[in-house]
């Protein structure tokens, strides 16, 4: 089950009117392809997408799977969106409520085992090794966890656990947390555990997974382990966080092994776009460029998404450009991540200290003119 129906407000413009996990990445990824790479890579062959904020560009972007391989018969990608009963719609008041509300599809598989994830995170996994952990530890509830730098561990649900792995305090998004063992907000529960804790009548109205599922869950004696992953992770909810997992990829030949790899590979859609073009004056360094683009500037380490039309004299530092951006004669950027279907004027100036997003409703206040 993946968890896609967040508003993402903390993206800004770039989720007003789109679902978080479908914004760009790279150049080339959008955000949802790591979680469905990883189950493609897991072998497993039932996924449903539980979705509500903006759905329609996720929805038209997955499809029916194919480009992951998750286009089977028996199985395969089922979109579970908001549904009306009684006369009412019903909204989807946080991930565990969002996740009983469509258990009926879970027992129509008869699942043993369900695997519950966020479509917003940049990391690769075998989430086969999840389990093999769970059963070796004889878990109801597993947890993914990763080390985070201290100073960040308020954003997130923090784990104690003890010298077995089991988890013996969990505190979401604490003011000082004991530890900066994160949750990747990666469950896996035994179908029943779950059922059971998403009915029981004393927690009929606790609605999250992370401030209430899981706090009762060790609270009432249940055993949750924690599965301490040591790779690349990073949740991409914030401006600066998209940001930095961009200059990641390009500061490090290695990121993901995305481009030497067949060892859990990133699929993702593609748009049947030609190759990129430089031009007579185009320049490129260190930097990743998706098809259809056009350039006749300077791009320097920075990503490139689909379609973008650069003009001569204009220069891009330390960027990252969403699809179908146009950038006029003499621009100049430095530090900005720019909105998808900008057209940034001619002889505008941008540059930043700290990373700023740019879109239609900022340009005139963000930047200048340069005449």
């Amino acid at each position: 089950m993946i968890l896609v129906g967040g508003k993402g407000s903390r993206l800004q413009e770039m989720t007003k009117d789109t679902a978080k996990p479908a914004v760009s990445f790279g150049a080339k990824y959008r955000l949802i392809d790591f979680s469905l790479s990883n189950i493609t890579n897991s072998n497993i062959d039932v996924v449903g997408v539980v979705t509500q904020y903006e759905p329609y560009d996720l929805m038209n972007y997955i499809g029916s799977g194919a480009s992951w391989d998750l286009d089977v018969i028996d199985g395969g990608i089922h979109f579970l969106t908001p549904f009306a009963r009684n006369g009412d719609v019903l909204w989807q008041k946080g991930t565990a409520h969002a996740i009983k509300q469509y258990f009926n599809f879970v027992k129509e598989y008869d699942a043993s085992y369900v695997l519950i994830l966020s479509g917003d995170q940049i990391y690769k996994m075998d989430y086969q090794e999840v389990l093999v952990h769970h059963l070796n530890h004889n878990a109801e509830i597993t947890i993914g966890a990763t080390k985070v730098p201290q100073e960040e561990a308020n954003r997130f649900g923090i784990l104690e656990v003890d010298s077995n792995d089991l988890v013996i305090g969990f505190e979401e998004k604490p003011k000082h947390a004991k530890s900066n063992l994160a949750s990747m907000g990666l469950y896996l529960f035994n179908t029943n555990v779950l059922e059971a804790l998403l009915y029981d009548p004393k927690t009929e109205d606790q609605v999250d997974f992370g401030k209430n599922v899981i706090p009762q869950s060790i609270k009432e004696g249940y055993k949750v382990s924690a599965y301490t992953f040591n790779g690349y992770w990073k949740d991409v909810g914030t401006i600066s966080s998209l940001y930095e997992a961009n200059m990641d990829l390009l500061d490090n030949p290695d990121f993901l092994t995305l481009n030497s790899s067949r060892h859990l590979p990133i699929y993702s859609k593609s748009l049947n776009l030609p190759p990129h073009i430089i031009l007579e004056n185009g320049v490129v360094k260190n930097s990743v460029i998706a098809d259809g683009s056009i350039i006749d500037g300077e791009v320097m380490h920075s990503t490139v998404g689909y379609e973008m039309i650069m003009h001569k004299k204009a220069k891009i530092e330390d960027c990252v450009i969403l699809p179908n951006v146009t950038i006029l004669e003499g621009v100049h950027l430095k530090k900005v991540i720019v909105n998808k279907g900008v057209t940034v004027p001619k002889n505008y100036k941008l540059i930043s200290k700290e990373v700023i997003l740019l879109d239609l409703d900022n340009l005139d206040k963000a930047g200048k003119i340069n005449e």
